[in-house]
């Protein structure tokens, strides 16, 4: 059984593959943070801006098979036959996907024509049959997943300390994206992630361009 909060079809707007086409899979849940505002300042993320509670979300529900599932983010992509989706992104997301995403399921929609990613914040292991993998680290949670294809730091984690986000950067990826926290101190933060880049030009800079652009 999948929960699913919501499923959409949407440019990716954040990291190495902004502006891609992409069919989005929110899953319900995360280990961080239950998602309950009263519990926000308890949690050890608390800077999270998405709602992942339910399954009530748009295309969202219950789905007992992987194949289901799959079938509904065809549907969800416009098409009524997978060869149309032949090459499209889907990035599973939360929450945390990977309480639920399994080696079933990423087969299914790869059969279904569809390159997955998945964006996680490592305290999971992420299944090897993957596309693309996304890690977003959050300080106090201990990273297992140390590799794959981007790691995308909210900067404005007080947490992490010069030496942490440096550290980062030995990991094993093929991206390093800051992208400044989405809250009140937006646009100073932007501007400091702007100048970290521009004295540590490994990281490169990530906005939220659908927030931008106010895609949906």
């Amino acid at each position: 059984m999948y929960s699913v909060k919501e499923i959409f079809y949407t440019l990716q707007g954040e990291g190495a593959q902004s502006g891609r086409p992409a069919v989005f899979m929110r899953f319900s849940g995360c280990n961080l943070w239950t998602g309950r505002e009263q519990d926000r300042d308890k949690a050890v993320c608390r800077f999270c801006d998405t709602d992942f509670v339910g399954t009530d979300g748009v295309n969202g529900g219950q789905f007992a098979e992987a194949n289901e599932l799959a079938q509904k983010a065809v549907e969800v992509a416009g098409s009524a036959s997978s060869d149309l989706v032949d090459g499209l992104l889907i990035v599973l997301t939360g929450g945390e996907p990977l309480l639920q995403v399994d080696d079933v399921l990423i087969k299914a929609l790869q059969s279904a024509g569809f390159d997955v990613a998945v964006e996680t914040n490592g305290t999971i292991k992420a299944p090897s049959s993957l596309d693309w993998i996304c890690v977003s680290p959050k300080a106090g949670s201990e990273i297992v997943q140390r590799y794959g294809d981007e790691l995308k730091l909210v900067f404005g984690q007080e947490e992490f300390t010069e030496e942490d986000i440096q550290a980062f950067t030995t990991w094993d990826f093929d991206h390093f994206y800051l992208q400044p926290m989405d809250c009140k101190d937006i646009d100073r933060l932007t501007r400091e992630t702007i100048e970290y880049c521009k004295a540590n030009p490994k990281w490169k800079l990530s906005l939220q361009t659908h927030k931008l652009l106010q895609i949906p």
